[in-house]
């Protein structure tokens, strides 16, 4: 025999109904069966509180009840045929008839008792089960509905309903082996008491009916039909990546049911574990799915963590105090006084010392549970031998559940080291006396992504998260945002990356989101509101609070301040991916300390936006020399603004005019002067010599000045007009250079441990007289390149330099 148990959601409308008789049809192909079915979906509830209105007189609850009745007669229409129709329609108009005669009853005298309200309760199931009895038996199946108050006995103990085992197990063999129909329909949740009188059986009733039956009967397997594809991993509402466990021992699943997962509540089905009898655990709704096979011994697996579960409506209830110090039995008196109130403990732990002590209990109870602690232990507190009983809300239990916990060499290291990665707090930890489970408390605020975290940690993720720090929010700090923000989607989905925006700032302000940031909130916050940046090291020091793991430092400014601050950043484990070009070219000592203390901390600093934005430059230097290639010589014109400049230049417009507007396209420096003195480029020009070995300084680099002396000096627009004043110098230099049908190019040359820089002439032959706009050529000559590898592109520019960061982002 089979016991196969359909919950609310399976059969709450007409077509989930039908769902499950074309998986009872094909069950009964394998072996006689057992059908216990719930009331449809949310109709318990509905009952509870038509119950509650009619106690409290308020007849509003006889449309609800109409409501009720319309929608069971609905599901009549809709599935059975008209011919088989009239006689249940009159049976379930009868059962209404009785419940509202019975409502009607407690809205006169006011008053509902325990039993009554049992009465009341138990109408869902009857409804239910007769209407699906009626559709497999009006398709020609052979199908009996058995009251399950014929086959459960209780009684009342303990203020709820207790089975009586030998007379449940004695009446379920003898009526479920009395008949010859190969389908049984059985309601669930109800029973009786042995004067007959109508019971229910809790929380999970529906499957304490279907494991008293599978007991009893020595079932070959229980199966427990719900909504989801079996126990997981993690709730999927928290973790879309969850995964189905598809095997997990009793008392694995009666762990992650504890600490809060909805599948099975594990008291219910104590009868078919005490038997050993296998449930499998599956989805109505994807009955295909192989689901969960819950058992005594599981088949021995990969891992023996199977999963995070948790309870976000806890309350700690704290009891401290030197007089319990020594002193036994305050643990026992204060479990005791919970016991009687009806409050369960859910977790406890207790410091060494003995002075303190806290229990997590279900939050609806955290006052009754202060007020009996502090009534108990009354005398104890007026002698300040305790403190009054201290109760705090807000938090959540986690729990990760595992097989033989106490010897998974660093589990619980990894737990907490996965909840601290997020900057979470834990508040209290305990493990289970079971060894199946390690239990952590924390604010429910922080409950989703310790979750998260935590799984994770354990089962991996099936996206990369990168989480970014952001300096500068000028055009290139923007660009990039806007380009993160476009390409967001693409990035999950192609090459499986997640970008988190945690922190941003710009000269004045600073945004911090542990969730994430977008570009609307930047925008917005940014410039009307954000907390003031009065310091550089605040942002710091708030980003080395809310790192976490694959956390980047983008520095998108030209600031100094920010660069002496990368051995500090880095140290902390925080990778830099920086288009600022001032830490890579201050003392070689400094330079060697940030790239040391990268290597040293495994933390990546990634500068490609360095020299050429977002052209392969660094990148393919490392790759040659990583091969074994000896760089004898580069030459390059590294400088977008002066390269757009000299290709621009032809004498028809001035200099000045031609600088205005490669400024304009924002290809220059904010100050533009920076690049005519040539100070960008020589730190580029530094930047690659130290890539290729040179232990130099930029004072070492020799420069020839392009800019006469007074164009050095004053505001921007004293500099401009001092380019006017010099236009004639400059068009003599291009008319010269072009009467000998060459080039004028501003460049670099390495070689032989010297760097030299310059304007240039070059004639047609080579490379750089081909150069157009802003582009960037760099030419490297190598053992395995004597004739040169030669790489051109834009070397500048608002998005080609945010292109260049975020490549090095998704390193």
């Amino acid at each position: 025999m089979q016991i196969l148990k359909f919950g609310g959601s399976s059969v709450a409308t007409s077509e989930n109904i039908n769902k499950v008789s074309a998986i009872v049809k094909a069950a009964m192909n394998r072996d006689k069966t057992v059908c216990v079915v719930s009331a449809i979906g949310g109709c318990t509830d509905r009952l509870i509180h038509i119950g509650r209105l009619a106690e409290s007189g308020d007849r509003s609850y006889e449309p609800l009840v109409d409501a009720l009745e319309q929608r069971h007669h609905a599901l009549v229409d809709a599935l059975i045929a008209p011919d088989f129709r009239d006689a249940l329609t009159a049976q379930i108009a009868g059962l209404f008839d009785e419940l509202k005669g019975v409502l009607n009853g407690v809205s006169l005298i006011r008053e509902i008792s325990h039993a009554t309200m049992d009465l009341i309760m138990s109408f869902g199931e009857l409804f239910s089960s007769h209407i699906i009895a009626e559709k497999f038996s009006s398709t020609g199946v052979s199908c009996k509905w058995v009251d399950a108050r014929e086959l459960i006995k209780t009684e009342y103990c303990r203020r709820q309903n207790s089975v009586l085992k030998d007379d449940t197990f004695r009446q379920i063999k003898q009526q479920l082996t009395a008949h010859n129909s190969k389908l049984s329909i059985v309601p669930g949740f109800i029973a009786s008491d042995r004067t007959h009188r109508t019971t229910t059986l809790g929380r999970g009733g529906s499957d304490y009916t279907a494991a008293l039956i599978a007991a009893a009967t020595e079932a070959r397997r229980l199966e427990i039909w719900t909504d989801v594809d079996g126990m997981m991993t993690a709730d999927p509402r928290i973790v879309p990546d969850a995964r189905t466990i598809t095997h997990i021992s009793y008392k694995e699943a009666s762990e992650l049911s504890h600490f809060g997962a909805k599948v099975i509540y594990p008291p219910t089905i104590q009868p078919v574990i005490d038997s050993g009898i296998p449930i499998l655990v599956k989805n109505t709704f994807a009955p295909e799915h192989a689901g969960t096979l819950i058992e005594r011994n599981p088949p021995e697996g990969t891992g023996k963590i199977k999963g995070l579960s948790g309870n976000s409506r806890i309350a700690l209830l704290s009891m401290e105090g030197s007089g319990m110090v020594g002193v036994p039995g305050y643990s026992s008196r204060l479990f005791d006084a919970l016991a009687k109130n009806q409050i369960n403990i859910i977790l406890i732990t207790q410091a060494s010392s003995v002075n303190t002590m806290l229990v997590a209990i279900e939050e609806a109870d955290a006052e009754k549970a202060r007020q009996a602690g502090d009534e108990l232990f009354a005398y104890e507190i007026s002698l300040k031998k305790i403190e009054p009983l201290k109760v705090e809300k807000g938090f959540s239990i986690i729990s990760l559940v595992g097989d033989d916990m106490k010897n998974q060499s660093g589990a619980g290291g990894r737990m907490f080291e996965a909840i601290g990665s997020k900057g979470i707090s834990i508040r209290a930890i305990a493990q289970g006396s079971s060894e199946k489970n390690i239990s952590a408390v924390v604010q429910t605020d922080d409950f989703d992504e310790a979750i998260q975290a935590i799984h994770n940690e354990f089962f991996g993720a099936s996206k990369k998260q990168i989480n970014l720090f952001i300096a500068g929010y000028g055009n290139v700090g923007k660009s990039l945002v806007e380009m993160i923000e476009q390409r967001r989607l693409s990035l999950s989905e192609n090459i499986g990356v997640e970008i988190n925006i945690i922190g941003i700032c710009n000269s004045t302000k600073m945004l911090f989101d542990s969730k994430g940031l977008h570009l609307d909130a930047i925008d917005r916050t940014l410039t009307k509101g954000g907390k003031p940046t009065y310091k550089t090291q605040d942002f710091i020091d708030e980003i080395e609070r809310l790192a976490r793991p694959n956390s980047l430092f983008v520095d998108c400014t030209s600031d100094l301040q920010i660069s002496t601050l990368y051995q500090q950043i880095l140290s902390e484990k925080i990778g830099i991916v920086t288009c600022n070009k001032i830490a890579n070219s201050l003392d070689i000592q400094y330079y060697k300390g940030v790239h040391a203390t990268a290597k040293r901390e495994g933390a990546p600093f990634r500068y490609e936006a360095n020299v050429g934005a977002a052209l392969p430059i660094i990148s393919t230097i490392r790759q040659m020399l990583n091969s074994g290639d000896v760089i004898h010589k580069i030459e390059a014109t590294l400088s977008g603004s002066l390269n757009y400049l000299f290709n621009t230049y032809h004498g028809d417009a001035s200099l000045a005019a031609v600088l205005r507007d490669d400024q304009r396209l924002g290809y220059t420096e904010p100050d533009p002067r920076t690049d005519l003195k040539g100070l960008d480029l020589m730190r580029k020009a530094l930047i690659l010599g130290r890539e290729i070995g040179m232990e130099i300084n930029i004072t070492d680099i020799e420069i020839q000045p392009f800019l006469p002396e007074d164009c050095l000096t004053g505001s921007v627009d004293d500099f401009y007009a001092a380019m006017e004043a010099h236009e004639a110098t400059f068009k003599a230099l291009y008319d010269n250079a072009a009467a000998e049908g060459k080039k004028l190019s501003f460049c670099i040359e390495i070689e032989n441990g010297h760097i030299k820089a310059g304007v240039q002439r070059f004639d047609r032959s080579h490379p750089f007289y081909a150069s157009k706009g802003s582009d960037n050529v760099i030419i490297l000559y190598s053992e395995f390149y004597p004739h040169g590898l030669r790489i051109q592109g834009a070397g500048a520019g608002t998005k080609q330099t945010a292109s260049g960061l975020l490549n090095d982002i998704l390193l």
